[in-house]
């Protein structure tokens, strides 16, 4: 008789219900949330989710004003010790690869920063990349109008903050660049309503991108997904199924940073 040997869950079911808690308070509004607003936000008790923030509020970890949690003065501590993108980037370069590798182009992940910017933290290159110069992207920005992951970014926004943000006369980079912010905006409109970016010939000539969300448990953007190449390689026609594999790898990609959200619940 064989003996089939399952693998030991090694995690801390409290640990994980904390976890999710302090990524909820993350998506609230900087004045904070009640328990039982937390506790349904991510499914848990009210009494569970009363313990598990007594705990944190003790170690600092969380506040409390009145009824009001918010993230503590402790997570904020020992956050500034923390290299924010080193385990994103081992944890998501295999899959950036293989999508890279699948497509024989390049490959990019990138994350918002505090200034209502993107860096672009992870790259991969297919084997006949050997000139481009995405190659060597790493720490650069560009224009939020102009590439695909910058129209991700802006469709998070409220036009308000678009029209903070973006004069209403923008800068050409290529033939087709969005050059009117209004005709932007209608463009946002789409790019919310279909869940991804795309540009085309508005960056560079010939450039053909096309950008995806990855969000954490709470639906907040935390990254983008984009996978672009020259036209003549990387034509239209292709775009579909880009589309799908980007998908499959952006939801991998959410498996492997939360993959404790779903098999913790409750």
């Amino acid at each position: 008789m064989s003996e089939v040997s399952a693998t030991p869950d090694l995690g801390n079911k409290s640990v994980a219900k904390a976890v999710r808690l302090l990524r909820e308070l993350a998506a609230q509004p900087r004045t904070g949330a009640t328990v039982s607003t937390l506790a349904k936000a991510v499914g848990m008790s009210r009494p569970t989710a009363f313990r598990l923030l007594y705990s944190l509020e003790k170690s600092g970890l969380v506040d409390r004003v009145d009824h009001n949690y918010t993230l503590g003065w402790e997570l904020a501590r020992l956050g500034r010790h923390a290299d924010p993108y080193a385990g994103l980037v081992a944890r998501a370069q295999p899959l950036l690869q293989e999508l890279a590798d699948k497509f024989n182009e390049t490959v990019t992940l990138s994350v918002p920063d505090s200034s209502h910017g993107l860096d672009l933290v992870a790259e991969a290159a297919g084997s006949r990349v050997v000139s481009l110069r995405a190659q060597h992207m790493l720490g650069q920005h560009w224009p939020l109008h102009a590439s695909s992951t910058g129209k991700v970014l802006l469709a998070e926004m409220p036009a308000e903050r678009i029209a903070s943000l973006l004069p209403e006369k923008l800068e050409a980079y290529a033939s087709r660049t969005i050059t009117d912010r209004t005709t932007l905006l209608k463009e946002l409109e789409q790019v919310r309503e279909q869940g991804f970016g795309i540009i085309d010939n508005e960056l560079e000539e010939e450039l053909l991108s096309l950008s995806r969300p990855i969000r954490d448990v709470s639906g907040t953007l935390v990254a983008i997904l984009t996978l672009n190449g020259p036209r003549y390689r990387f034509s239209r026609d292709r775009i579909p199924d880009a589309l799908q594999q980007m998908q499959t790898i952006a939801d991998r990609l959410a498996d492997v940073l939360w993959q404790d959200s779903a098999a913790d619940q409750g």
